[in-house]
């Protein structure tokens, strides 16, 4: 921590600039000197100021304490780097009586009380009914990349702990909340919130979002952001299908793929969560409050007791949308997935639920692996059907044993069998959820989620298990640990096929009941990370009938999530490209099915393969049913994604052409060395013999050259193109690429080595 950055200020200069107080003196930066000095360190605390600069590699995030003794967000964006950029905390007036100086200053953790009328982070009511609540900076802490803020209630013993950590290479800072209850008595939380970001005063933003529904999962959304609120939650006990936690921000529209400052965030939590966005007419200051979903939420603190918010991310761009991604699956790779510390590619996965559905035996199943195995496969996994009495969706959910008449001796020798051919093997379980007509369910109906004496609501013929009791914690675990310890299992496919109902606790005393939102993800955590830690080979996939658990929380434990079970590969084209501005390629599972798909729409083989070949590869058709020709073609698709997954999962992403708005989709990926780009075409529908448009490369070496090939030969070739020593990435960026694509749902591949 560095203190020497200011001479005496008692001298210098004060104004006040929109209720800001700057003070105008000669800023030495902790980084000036000699040439290949030090980088400053990450959090740095400003005493004369009393000012906090959170740095990342291109960003600032400050915070001040203003005359009030209040924490107070004073800048996210560009990097500072001047005297101008400094300034003191102080609140701003208020207008009139009735918007107070509390509700236009930017609280950092605002709690409800006093004359606060915005969206607060934090509600309360204490044990003797008092549910005002002001709180105070008391003290701060500084551990490398991490800074520690302690606030404090002005009167009880309620302590907030407020932590952010910077993540400099990606421009990401984290914050996250610890409500602490040091009083005598317990006291109800009604609203836990993990933070606030501030967008810089203005009018004219634009919000952007992924809104969506079962099988229309991830759609780009994007609206004015006009004075009030909008709420972006999910009630449903998971992170939905209809709304995903991540947002981005420009102004008025004026920021592109390429170009503008963009202001992003993401929620960690695969519960019930909220987003609100709101514009406060008095100041048109826009903030993003963020955390629980205070939507029959409450959570008794005992003296003693803390309860902790969901990770909260905020990053910045200054060069537009496909930048603010890049940083995203950037940190999402080195940060937060499971394999962060020894990242390894996705292995291509065969599923084997749409050629059997709930039929499946030894023998049907080893057919298929040895279908699989001769097209490169390297990873077979079993679907639905494998256990109890499931010979269908109405039936045997939460009886975790082999079905000893399609296995009659277990799973063993199919797991073998698949061994032996070169693939690993995995196994479909839904572990949270059970039929009425299972083993189970007779001997534990108070496991399912109930109000005493009211309807138990069925979906898809079944009902959820309150995860929140630790005895039906324990149960899932060991029925999991139980098969993955008798057999070589080393994926398994975490499914939740439907929202809760009826979120009763009746075994609880009733002031805790409504915890049952969040203790239940707590547990499904819990469960997840112990069979990691005893299974420490063990991947796994999230899914929710398809994009319903995707969110920062999941991820810290998953390796890929099922992106949507609309498979139709049209539609995958804006499913993916959704996908992309807040989850990195490497995580989404992207399967090639027969047609006609959803809709009723028939693709060509190749075009299915390249839209899912942008993700991580899986085949989930029927192979009984493929043509010789199908299985070359296959074969040759499978090969060529081997040689280019890395960068596809690894790399850069250019979102070139969008679906939205073409006939032409262009996606490009660039290898985090460079040495490598993939550039990917689809054309929805030709008409009146117009070519496609010309294709501008991003993210190439201007003077690197770049050898180029096709899988097909739809380059239209330019002079020079296929010259041997390649040609300029300049070229490439500049003058462009055109792809030969024609008629209806034509694709293409163009592979870039460089060669110098």
């Amino acid at each position: 921590m560095s203190h020497g950055l200011l001479a005496s200020r008692s001298a210098l200069p004060r104004k006040v600039l929109a209720g800001v107080v700057l003070t105008v003196g000669i800023f030495v930066p902790a980084w000036a000197g000699a040439a290949g000095a030090a980088s400053p360190a990450p959090v740095r605390y400003l005493p004369h100021l009393k000012v906090w600069i959170l740095d990342t590699e291109r960003t600032s995030y400050v915070l001040g304490l203003n005359e009030r003794n209040e924490l107070q967000s004073l800048y996210w964006g560009e990097k500072l780097a001047s005297e101008r950029d400094l300034f003191a905390a102080h609140s701003r007036p208020g207008i009139a009586s009735f918007d107070s100086s509390e509700t236009v200053t930017n609280n950092e953790y605002p709690g409800w009380g006093g004359r606060y009328y915005n969206e607060p982070a934090l509600k309360v009511t204490l044990a003797d009914g008092v549910r005002d609540l002001v709180l105070k900076y008391v003290s701060q802490e500084i551990r490398g990349d991490t800074l520690v803020i302690r606030l404090k209630d002005i009167q009880y013993d309620l302590f907030v702990n407020l932590t952010y950590t910077v993540f400099p290479r990606e421009d990401i800072i984290r914050k996250q909340a610890e409500i602490q209850n040091h009083t005598s008595q317990a006291l109800n939380v009604e609203s836990a919130q993990s933070g606030v970001w501030y967008m810089p005063v203005g009018e004219g933003y634009r919000l952007t979002y992924l809104t969506g529904r079962w099988a229309g999962e991830t759609q780009l959304t994007r609206e004015p952001i006009n004075p009030g609120k909008v709420v972006l939650e999910s009630r449903r006990g998971n992170t939905s299908h209809q709304l995903n936690p991540w947002f981005a921000i420009d102004v008025g529209g004026a920021a592109d793929e390429e170009h503008g400052r963009v202001w992003f965030g993401a929620l960690g939590w695969s519960g019930n969560w909220k987003l609100v966005v709101e514009d406060t007419p008095a100041a048109h200051q826009v903030r993003v409050t963020g955390g629980y979903n205070d939507f029959d939420f409450s959570w008794p603190l005992k003296p003693g007791e803390n309860l902790s918010t969901p990770p909260y991310y905020g990053g910045f761009s200054s060069q537009g949308f496909g930048e603010a991604s890049r940083l995203l699956h950037r940190f999402e790779r080195d940060e937060v997935l499971p394999d962060r510390a020894h990242p390894h590619v996705r292995p291509v996965l065969y599923n084997s639920w749409e050629a059997t559905e709930f039929d499946v035996n030894e023998p049907s199943q080893k057919s298929l692996a040895e279908k699989a195995a001769k097209l490169g496969v390297e990873l077979f996994v079993m679907d639905d059907g494998w256990f109890g009495q499931r010979n269908n969706d109405r039936a045997g959910l939460g009886d975790w044993t082999v079905n000893r008449q399609k296995f009659p001796n277990g799973l063993g020798p199919l797991i073998s069998y698949v061994n032996g051919l070169g693939m690993d093997f995995g196994l479909w379980f839904e572990p949270e959820m059970v039929n009425p007509d299972s083993d189970l369910y007779r001997q534990h109906p108070d496991w399912a989620m109930n109000f005493p004496g009211r309807p138990r609501s069925e979906a898809r013929n079944q009902l959820v298990l309150n995860m929140a009791r630790d005895d039906v914690k324990e149960y899932v675990f060991h029925a999991l640990d139980q098969v993955l310890s008798e057999n070589n299992i080393e994926y398994i496919k975490w499914d939740m096929n439907r929202h809760f109902s009826e979120p009763g606790w009746p075994e609880v005393p009733v002031p805790e009941q409504k915890g049952i939102w969040v203790k239940y993800v707590r547990n499904v955590y819990e469960i997840i990370d112990r069979l990691r830690a005893k299974h420490p080979n063990l991947e796994i996939e999230s899914c929710s009938g398809g994009g319903g658990r995707v969110d920062l929380g999941i991820l810290e434990r998953v390796n890929e999530v099922w992106t949507s079970d609309n498979t139709e590969a049209f539609d995958r084209l804006r499913i993916q490209e959704g996908f992309s501005f807040a989850y990195a390629p490497k995580i989404m599972s992207a399967w090639v099915t027969d047609v006609p798909n959803m809709n009723g729409r028939s693709t060509p083989l190749k075009f299915r393969f390249l839209v899912a070949m942008q993700g991580a590869l899986g085949i989930g058709a029927n192979l009984n049913k493929w043509s010789p020709e199908d299985f070359a073609l296959a074969t040759q698709m499978v090969s060529t994604y081997k040689s280019i997954r890395e960068t596809v999962q690894q790399g850069d992403l250019y979102r070139l052409f969008s679906p939205r708005e073409g006939n032409l989709t262009a996606n490009e990926y660039v290898s985090a060395d460079g040495k490598q780009a993939v550039l990917f075409g689809f054309l929805h529908s030709q008409q009146f013999l117009w070519p496609a448009p010309m294709i501008y490369l991003r993210g190439l070496e201007e003077n690197a050259l770049y050898r180029i090939k096709t899988i097909d030969n739809k380059l239209i070739v330019a002079p020079g193109i296929y010259a041997a020593e390649g040609v300029s990435g300049a070229y490439l960026m500049h003058h462009g690429l055109r792809l030969d694509l024609r008629g209806d749902y034509d694709s293409s591949l163009v592979i870039l080595e460089r060669t110098k």
